[in-house]
């Protein structure tokens, strides 16, 4: 009996052997998304909100819905431009640092993104590691800014005022701690986009700057007003995302966001995209086909079940146009898994 294989059956089985793969895979996903009831993080209590608050010696935000508490981390130290041209520091270069419960309530979890100098990452990195946090991500979110600016996400797992205290340890010899911060430049507070206004005489904000409305109806969805930048942040409602025990959401990082500095007629675009692995593509395309650039592809979590990818792009233009982009990569998220095309397999 002969047992050779020729090279069509080999072929034949592997592609075989790959689609179930991938349905299996895509079962998962879907599973995931659609088969779990979302799960009910338990709140912050005020005396937990308060000892994050006092050891990072700033007020926070407080998103009830999500259970999470947000402090933002601007860099105002930073003189940023694009391609020559100034940009705000709220367009893409304002960290924040996150604290939710798990969802069985029994620990808590730290999530932060912090924008850093080149020669700043390697001493933060070791900070956070000395204080029992841990490293996700290190990258890019930009390109042609100047200074060059990188990003490093990081987590840990403990009470919230242990946590906070952690983290306000590792920055406490760096610009980031908020104490070490000048303020932020004089403008109005961050506003839902069609209630925003300026003082007579201020510099304008982005209720100012753009065509609210018009930019609303292309992307489906209102923004905020933060000085002279517009910028959505929409989460993945679609999904049900856990890192560690703990519900992954928008005020903990896993959103897609969109941010507008400029004018209307010239307008710059930056922001990210959070994807399952199978809408990376697909989401590249759609980001291409508007002439927006795609700046970075990457992870921003370890552990995260199902498996979630974020890509950041950048773009020039007018701003409904670059509204048109986003909106078109917003569209290719939520599709089902499809099977990649065999055609090459054939012989």
């Amino acid at each position: 009996m002969s047992h050779c294989i020729s090279r069509r059956d080999a072929l034949r089985a592997t592609a075989l052997v790959g689609a179930s793969s991938l349905l299996r895979v895509g079962s998962i996903e879907a599973a995931t998304s659609a088969g779990f009831a979302k799960g009910k993080t338990p709140a912050l209590t005020t005396a937990e909100i308060a000892s994050i608050e006092a050891a990072l010696g700033k007020k926070g935000t407080y998103a009830e819905a999500q259970a999470t508490h947000n402090t933002a981390l601007p860099r105002n130290d930073l003189k940023m431009r694009i391609k020559g041209e100034p940009v705000p520091i709220p367009f893409g270069f304002g960290g924040w640092v996150a604290i939710k419960h798990t969802l069985d309530g029994k620990s808590a979890m730290l999530m932060s993104d912090m924008v850093l100098l080149q020669e700043e990452v390697a001493p933060l990195m070791s900070a956070a590691l000395a204080n029992g946090l841990e490293i996700g991500a290190v990258h890019n979110h930009f390109f042609y800014e100047e200074p060059r600016i990188f990003y490093m996400h990081l987590h840990g797992m403990g009470t919230p005022a242990d946590l906070a205290r952690k983290f306000a340890t590792t920055l406490k010899d760096s610009k980031l701690l908020p104490a070490n911060q000048p303020p932020s430049p004089a403008a109005p507070a961050a506003q839902a986009g069609n209630t925003a206004t300026s003082a007579a005489g201020a510099t304008p904000t982005g209720k100012e700057l753009f065509d609210l409305p018009a930019l609303d109806k292309i992307v489906g969805y209102s923004g905020t007003v933060n000085g002279p930048t517009y910028k959505y942040t929409i989460g993945r409602d679609d999904l049900q995302v856990v890192m560690m025990n703990t519900e992954m959401t928008a005020a903990i990082g896993l959103n897609s966001w969109a941010s507008f500095a400029g004018a209307a007629a010239a307008a710059h675009i930056a922001g990210d995209i959070a994807m399952l692995e199978h809408e990376v593509n697909p989401v590249i395309k759609a980001l291409r086909a508007h002439n927006l650039e795609v700046v970075a592809v990457h992870n921003h979590m370890l552990f995260d079940q199902p498996r979630m990818m974020f890509l950041h792009y950048y773009g020039q233009g007018p701003a409904a146009q670059l509204a048109t982009g986003f909106r078109a990569a917003l569209d290719q998220l939520g599709k089902p898994r499809t099977m990649p095309a065999m055609d090459g397999m054939k012989h």
